[in-house]
């Protein structure tokens, strides 16, 4: 009988320090790239869409998403196919189509 309470009281511990591990990890919150917040200054062909001030990258690409949407100029068969327009056509490198993914590598070149 003694083996058995000592059993219990084993594991009554080990409960116990699981407990502060949960709450660390739940405590840490996910700081933003600092690469990313860094203002940059678009390209004159850039501007012509988002703007000549210097803005975010993260800030771009929403301004970018905003004009596309507003303009209808996603695919209706493949929502991640983006058509240019005579605007974006610069900035897509004379593709008059690109997907969603390299639209966002596209725009960086565009960033200095």
């Amino acid at each position: 009988m003694a083996a058995k309470k000592t059993t219990a009281a084993k594991k009554a511990p080990a409960a116990a320090k699981k407990a502060p591990a949960a709450k660390k990890a739940a405590a840490g919150k996910r700081k933003p790239n600092a690469a990313f917040m860094k203002e940059m200054t678009p390209s004159p062909e850039l501007a012509a869409v988002v703007g000549n001030k210097p803005l975010p990258r993260t800030q771009v690409v929403s301004k970018i998403w905003e004009y596309i949407k507003k303009n209808n100029l996603q695919d209706a068969k493949n929502k991640r196919q983006i058509n240019a327009d005579d605007k974006l056509k610069p900035i897509f490198g004379g593709k008059k189509s690109v997907t969603m993914f390299e639209m966002t590598a596209l725009v960086n070149k565009n960033l200095t």
